[in-house]
């Protein structure tokens, strides 16, 4: 039987230019290079893990998170996006409001801060515009559901009236005329003729600095669909400029027409009163409690009508500085006195016999430095209802009737800490107002001063 060689392990062939190695030196090559190759595919595999969890990250932070409710309104839910979109537009709105206050007043950020301080913190704040804008929501959602349940709906052709109406735009037709208001008599002084001012308006009364107040609209004036279409454009692009685009804002005046025709709709199954007890007043208000009891001292002396008349038609002093204003208010309800000059005195005129100067009352219209009132009712009627506190009342209403719908809401935490701070506040209207510089005083040249001779002279 014939033996058998052993195979012969073939020699390890090295490349070419690179000299002989050792059996152990290839060996080691080869060993490192599936150490390495196992190292890369490790790495691999961790970078493809980490770009999976920024993929699912990046999907649950931009796509499902934004979709997942902040609140449920009757099984319909708001969403995080649309709430975000909402808040942004509600910043712009009023950073819009500031800046065209800002321009009107010539940059005084003073008067703007004084009179609109609400606002800046608004938007300092903003989990409290967050908070506020998803009440808005919810409210909106319901009266929609309200409405649509009632046979309203709210079609785009409404949205486009809306709009033109805003702008004095009527399609080439006349606007619709606007009420005519009842004549009557005003209540007047019989002493001395004076011009008697009359107060239309609901905003509380100031004795200080006056603030900016809006501007009236003028009396409308159809527009022609050139000039309607440049300013609607005009009007939008303050709001493009917040990246607010006029789908999102045609779809928040829509919510608020599902409001107003629900509004409308309940007042008439609910005959909402349409007349209410009025009353017009004499005024006289005081700065400090000192001037108001020597007022009222004076007022039991010689009644109250001659002291109004004198106060009312003497010219004011800038050197001696006015202590008293004298005004009257025609005709107000007591919700438009509660606005005007606060509930104390509301309570007062409902209350006093006709002619009959009250006591003095004390009103907080500055925060710091209080009011002090003497008032005299002249007159006391039922009257008809001014459209403002039709619509005011009409707004209660609903407000009531929706509360049934948003008692059930339910809100999640989903928008804490999700709260857009953009469009940002310009910081501006956050630096200390700029002192009124000194006024310049004359200043005597030496020479002009006389000669004052020593006291041995003056002797």
């Amino acid at each position: 039987m014939a033996r058998k060689e052993p195979a012969k392990k073939e020699p390890l062939v090295t490349p070419e230019g690179e000299g002989r190695k050792s059996r152990k030196e290839i060996l080691l090559e080869r060993k490192h290079e599936r150490q390495m190759r196992r190292v890369r595919l490790a790495v691999g595999a961790v970078l493809g893990l980490i770009l999976l969890v920024v993929a699912i990250a990046l999907v649950n932070e931009y796509l499902v998170i934004p979709g997942r409710p902040v609140a449920v309104v009757n099984e319909e839910p708001i969403s995080l996006r649309d709430w975000q979109d909402r808040v942004r537009y509600e910043r712009a709105q009023r950073i819009i409001f500031l800046e065209n206050q800002y321009e009107a007043f010539g940059g005084d950020v003073g008067i703007i801060q004084q009179f609109a301080g609400q606002t800046i913190m608004e938007l300092i704040n903003a989990d409290d515009i967050g908070q506020t804008t998803l009440n808005i929501m919810i409210e909106e959602v319901a009266a929609r559901q309200a409405a649509e349940a009632r046979g309203i709906v709210i079609t785009d052709a409404d949205v486009e009236e809306q709009f033109a109406e805003s702008f004095n735009y009527f399609d080439g037709e006349s606007p619709p005329p606007a009420p005519t208001p009842t004549q009557t008599v005003m209540p007047t002084p019989s002493l001395t003729p004076i011009t008697t001012e009359v107060i239309t308006d609901t905003e509380p009364i100031a004795t200080a600095t006056l603030g900016p107040t809006s501007t009236p609209r003028p009396t409308a004036t159809p527009v022609t669909a050139e000039v309607y279409q440049q300013e609607f454009n005009e009007f939008m692009a303050q709001f493009r400029q917040y990246d607010i685009s006029e789908a999102q804002y045609r779809e928040i005046v829509r919510a608020q027409l599902y409001r107003q025709r629900l509004a409308e709709d309940l007042a008439g199954e609910q005959d909402l009163p349409t007349t209410g007890e009025h009353v017009s007043i004499y005024l006289i208000i005081y700065e400090t409690e000192e001037d108001a009891n020597e007022g009222a001292a004076l007022i039991a002396n010689e009644g109250y009508l001659p002291v109004w008349n004198t106060i009312r038609s003497t010219p004011p002093d800038p050197e001696q500085g006015a202590t008293a204003f004298a005004t009257e208010l025609v005709w107000y309800t007591q919700e438009d006195l509660v606005n005007t000059v606060g509930p104390s005195l509301s309570a007062a005129a409902f209350e006093l016999p006709l002619n009959t100067p009250s006591d003095i009352l004390v009103e907080q219209f500055d925060p710091e430095t209080p009011s002090y009132l003497i008032i005299q009712v002249s007159g006391r009627e039922e009257r008809p209802l001014s459209q403002q506190a039709l619509d005011s009342a009409r707004q209660q209403y609903v407000s009531v009737f929706l509360s049934s719908f948003t008692a059930g809401a339910q809100i999640t935490e989903n928008w804490r800490g999700r709260t857009p701070e953009q469009p940002r506040l310009d910081q501006k209207f956050l630096q200390s107002p700029t002192p009124a510089p000194p006024q310049q005083q004359d200043v005597i040249p030496p020479d002009a001063l006389p000669e004052i001779p020593p006291l041995e002279d003056q002797e």
